[in-house]
C-alpha cells in the first residue's frame, strides 16, 4: 500500500488538498464526512474513529470539536466532482458520508419554502452535490461506499397510528423535504444501477448533545437556559407527536450502513416510537433540574417540515443492518443538557 499524502498538524497552514492532521494507522480505512463539523456529522465522525478508521472532516471551517481528526477545507456547494474526486483518491476514502445539510430548513418548526429562487437553492445544495458525489466516486479505486444522509419528511403525510415503512410513497409537502427526496433519489438510482455503491438513511428527528440551534431540541435548551437568569419562557408546543433518536445511534447507523452488503438499500433510522411533543418538553424540564410550571406553554397548529403524527418503522434497519436504537429518550435529552453546561 502506498504511502498518504504528506498532511500538516491542525495548528499549520492548511494545503488545498491535503487534510490538515496525520493519521494514526496509516493502513486503517478512510472515512471520509462531508459536513463532519455538524451537529450530526461530529458524532458520525467520532464513531468512525472509534471503530478504528481515519478520519476526514469536510467543512468549509474547522471546529474546535474536530481537532482530533484530519481536517479538509472546502465548499462543496462549488467544488467540482474533479476536485472532490482528487480529494478522496489523495486520502484514499473507504467510506463517504454526506451528513450535509447545506441550505437546508433554518427553523425546523417553520416553513421550509420560500419561493422559486429558494427552491432551486434547495435543490443545488441537495441533489446538485449527490450528483457531484456519484460522478467523483465512479472511477475512485476500491469503490467507496457512500452513506448518504436523508430525512423521514421524503415520506411527506403519514397516517397517525401507521408508522412509516421503507415502502411507503414519498410525496414531499415542501421544497426543502422535496430537495432532500431529489439527493437520495439520485444516490439509489446510482447505486441500483451499481454505478457508485451508495445506501441512503432517512432519519427522524434528532436529539441528544450539542443539537443544532435551530431544531427544536436546541431552542428549548436555550430556553430552558435562560429560566437560570430570571426569565420566565413561553413555550410553543405542537399537539403533535414525533419519533426521536440519539444523534449517538444515528453515528452507529452510519458505521453499519458502510460496512454491511446494502448498497442500492434505503433505511428508516429512528426510534420506532412517537412520542407527543410535551412529553418531550416535560423530560427536559426533568433533566433541567426545573419544575412542570417553570414554563408556560402555548398551543400552536403544526407547522413543520413533516406531518403532526411521524413515527419510524425500523424493523428493516434492524434485518439487514443489524442495528437498534440504544439511548432511550430521557437518557438522551439528559446528555444533551449535560452537554450544554459543559460546554458553555
Amino acid at each position: 500500500m502506498s504511502s498518504p499524502p504528506p498532511v500538516t498538524t491542525s495548528t499549520g497552514a492548511m494545503p488545498e488538498r491535503s487534510p490538515s492532521t496525520t493519521f494514526r494507522d496509516p493502513h486503517a480505512p478512510c472515512a471520509v464526512v462531508l459536513g463532519g463539523t455538524g451537529c450530526i456529522g461530529r458524532h458520525i465522525s467520532a464513531a468512525f474513529a472509534r471503530h478504528g478508521y481515519r478520519v476526514v472532516v469536510v467543512a468549509r471551517k474547522p471546529a474546535p470539536h474536530s481537532a482530533d481528526a484530519a481536517f479538509q477545507p472546502m465548499d462543496l456547494l462549488t467544488a467540482s466532482a474533479g476536485t472532490i474526486g482528487r480529494m478522496l483518491r489523495d486520502v484514499r476514502a473507504s467510506v463517504v458520508v454526506n451528513a450535509t445539510d447545506m441550505a437546508g430548513a433554518t427553523d425546523l418548526t417553520g416553513s421550509a419554502d420560500g419561493g422559486e429562487a429558494r427552491a432551486a437553492e434547495l435543490l443545488h445544495a441537495n441533489e446538485g452535490l449527490a450528483r457531484k458525489l456519484i460522478a467523483a466516486m465512479e472511477r475512485q479505486p476500491g469503490r467507496p461506499r457512500l452513506v448518504h444522509i436523508g430525512t423521514i419528511h421524503e415520506y411527506g403525510s403519514a397516517t397517525a397510528g401507521a408508522p412509516l415503512d421503507e415502502s411507503v410513497p414519498t410525496e414531499p409537502r415542501n421544497a426543502y423535504a422535496r430537495a432532500k427526496l431529489a439527493g437520495s433519489q439520485a444516490v439509489l438510482d446510482a447505486a441500483r444501477a451499481d454505478t457508485v455503491e451508495g445506501v441512503v438513511l432517512r432519519l427522524v428527528n434528532t436529539c441528544g448533545p450539542y443539537p443544532t440551534p435551530a431544531g427544536f431540541p436546541g431552542k428549548l435548551l436555550s430556553r430552558l437556559r435562560a429560566i437560570g437568569q430570571g426569565d420566565e419562557p413561553a413555550l410553543t408546543v405542537a399537539d403533535a407527536m414525533r419519533d426521536w433518536v440519539d444523534v449517538r445511534d444515528v453515528a452507529e447507523a452510519v458505521v453499519r450502513a458502510a460496512e454491511r452488503p446494502v448498497s442500492g438499500h434505503v433505511f428508516n433510522i429512528g426510534s420506532g416510537v412517537a412520542v407527543p411533543m410535551r412529553e418531550l418538553v416535560s423530560h427536559c424540564l426533568t433533566a433541567a433540574g426545573l419544575p412542570r410550571a417553570a414554563v408556560s406553554e402555548r398551543e400552536s397548529p403544526v407547522r413543520s417540515l413533516g406531518a403532526d403524527w411521524i413515527q419510524a418503522d425500523i424493523r428493516l434497519a434492524k434485518e439487514l443492518l443489524g442495528w437498534s436504537p440504544r439511548i432511550g429518550l430521557k437518557e438522551s435529552l439528559q446528555d444533551m443538557w449535560d452537554a450544554g453546561a459543559t460546554s458553555r
